[in-house]
């Protein structure tokens, strides 16, 4: 079975919401999906370490998860317009990965969420996508002939997943859902095509 690796970090739970719904196109697509998330990083000597396995939720990622996976979904909060920094420690750790060629040809999307409309979700997109093209990727993005993205007031655009919060708190928008699955099923649908 095509395994879909989505791969995330998030810290109030919005980016890990879109995940989820990634998780469930791909499922619907005959994929079979793996959650795994990244571990916070400290930011001063005063902190206590991560625990190396997560106290609730999804569990950590390892290399293994990397190298096994068909296609990989990799979705982050914006944080000035740049992925957080515990997804990009994580990503700057796979040379050993890019050596092997392990992800080349293998299907790839990105997904993020921020707190205001213009808040740098496409240039966090757009930066995600820089490593995945050196591990050799495919990089899948939402085409328009998903018809919600020509009439969404919320998130997403051709370059991938992403969802507004606006500091409301709320659940996702039925446009962030609706394309959440969809490139969810993208991804499976094109990875079992290129696994063959």
């Amino acid at each position: 079975m095509t395994k879909i690796l989505i791969l995330y970090y998030s810290k109030n739970g919005r980016t890990k919401k879109l995940a989820e719904k990634i998780a469930f196109g791909a499922q619907k697509a005959g994929a079979d999906t793996i959650l795994r998330t990244v571990p916070s990083l400290t930011t001063s000597v005063d902190d206590k370490l991560q625990p190396t396995i997560p106290s609730e939720g999804d569990i950590y990622v390892t290399k293994k998860d990397i190298a096994a996976c068909d296609g990989l979904a990799m979705g982050s909060p914006t944080h000035f317009g740049n992925m957080a920094a515990p997804l990009k420690y994580f990503i700057d750790s796979l040379t050993d990965i890019w050596l092997k060629g392990s992800l080349v040809n293998k299907p790839a999307c990105v997904f993020t969420c921020s707190s205001s409309m213009h808040g740098g979700q496409e240039s966090t997109l757009l930066s995600m996508m820089l490593p995945l093209l050196h591990h050799g990727m495919c990089i899948q993005g939402l085409p328009y002939s998903e018809p919600e993205l020509h009439t969404t007031k919320s998130g997403c655009s051709p370059y991938g997943v992403s969802s507004v919060d606006n500091n409301t708190k709320s659940e996702l928008s039925e446009d962030e859902v609706v394309l959440s699955i969809a490139m969810g099923k993208r991804l499976a649908v094109n990875a079992k095509k290129l696994s063959q």
